[in-house]
């Protein structure tokens, strides 16, 4: 099922452009648009689901995997030292359509607590090198 007006229903169907770092039957992970830190990945299910507790038994094996495949990639494709996983559910979610941060983190790179300071990419290409970086440690 899909919402006419979510703006990750439009990514998920390509109407929006995203780098795109995943794409599988049931789930497509891009960069954030407004990412914490460069490389910050957006895992969302195809099928638009809202919150974590409505996402279907069937999908939810897949959506750890995903996650835990993305966790490590943004390490060994960026050079990070970890990452920050989290999803909100409502409050706090920008875009009703379930998604999980994966961002990248560096031990002094600032974040604290739930205070997620924004940066910007210099250009489009920047953006894409950062998502084949972490495409390519998928592989």
């Amino acid at each position: 099922m899909r919402d006419p007006d979510c703006v990750f229903c439009s990514i998920v169907a390509g109407e929006v452009d995203a780098d795109r770092v995943l794409e599988s039957d049931d789930f497509v992970a891009f960069l954030d648009a407004r990412p914490v830190f460069k490389g910050h990945v957006l895992l969302v299910p195809r099928e638009h689901v809202v919150t974590l507790p409505d996402l279907p038994a069937a999908l939810r094996d897949g959506f750890l995997a995903a996650t835990q495949r993305l966790a490590t990639a943004v390490v060994d494709g960026l050079g990070a030292q970890g990452s920050f996983v989290a999803v909100n559910n409502v409050v706090s979610q920008s875009v009703p359509h379930l998604h999980v941060h994966v961002v990248p983190r560096t031990k002094g790179d600032g974040l604290r607590g739930f205070f997620w300071p924004r940066t910007k990419y210099a250009d489009p290409a920047e953006r894409a090198t950062y998502a084949e970086r972490i495409r390519s440690a998928m592989t």
